[in-house]
């Protein structure tokens, strides 16, 4: 863990840097998403780093796509999850890594260095919050789910509202409380939400790669909307104390979980 910690702080470093000076570009994707400069900077930076000290390792990037290896292991990279925030000069990016062995998710990190916080965790190691600008285990504390049992009032976070179907969010808000997500699982983990939910367009693999090991190891539980694995279902997300989430598939079951919100931008 110690490995990952230093490169997402490295990346941290390189993004903070890049989120603060000029001269860069923002482009789009052909799917229409957007990337930067500084996005394919931070990956570059932690991909010659794996070249340099895991060498054997393969390689899943968001910018960079797939790089094969030979000794079974993976690293996934999102350099800049939250580029729009990024683009718009919002602090609420962060830098994403996960590590996947012959057993599944072994390490997830997600350093966000706006807000000098980064949350790690290893399988059979715990979840770790590192606070300050350069992040260390030693000066880490563990981090833990609530405890909460009653879906009623549930503070539940949402990400991406805009793409989500009138059905889902209706059913939602008659049972728990919907608040916007500024770093839902940062706030799971530490106690700060019982829940949260991702639906609309569906994430990159890059996006929900560090979560399994990261909200299993506070105690939480992970899949998508159906009760699937978060890495094999839709790529839609349900976060939970472990205690909320049968509680919750129940209640979205059968739901429609996206809508073409890209048509209410043209007029249609």
């Amino acid at each position: 863990m110690d490995f990952a910690v230093r490169l997402a702080g490295r990346a941290g470093q390189m993004s903070a840097r890049g989120f603060f000076s000029e001269g860069w570009h923002g482009h789009l994707k052909e799917d229409g998403s957007e990337f930067t400069d500084i996005d394919v900077a931070v990956e570059e930076l932690i991909r010659d780093e794996l070249s340099l000290h895991v060498p054997d390792d393969g390689v899943f990037g968001e910018e960079g796509g797939a790089t094969s290896g030979s000794s079974g292991r993976r690293w996934i990279i999102d350099p800049i999850n939250g580029t729009k925030y990024f683009t718009h000069r919002v602090p609420l990016f962060s830098n994403d890594l996960a590590y996947e062995d012959e057993h599944g998710p072994a390490i997830g990190v997600i350093n966000m260095p706006m807000r000098q916080q980064m949350i790690v965790a290893g399988r059979g190691l715990g979840c770790w919050v590192l606070p300050g600008p350069d992040p260390d285990l030693r000066t880490g504390h563990r981090a833990r789910v609530t405890e909460r049992t009653s879906l009623g009032g549930a503070w539940t976070l949402m990400h991406n509202p805009a793409g989500w179907p009138e059905e889902l969010l209706s059913a939602l808000h008659r049972r728990v409380l919907l608040v916007p997500s500024t770093g839902m699982i940062a706030a799971l983990v530490t106690g700060r939400a019982d829940a949260g939910i991702i639906a609309g367009p569906p994430m990159g693999y890059e996006d929900v790669a560090p979560m399994p090991v990261i909200v299993t190891e506070a105690g939480g539980r992970v899949t998508d909307l159906g009760g699937a694995s978060v890495l094999e279902g839709d790529m839609s997300v349900l976060v939970t104390n472990g205690g909320l989430h049968d509680e919750f598939l129940q209640l979205v079951k059968g739901l429609p979980r996206s809508r073409d919100y890209r048509a209410l931008l043209h007029g249609d």
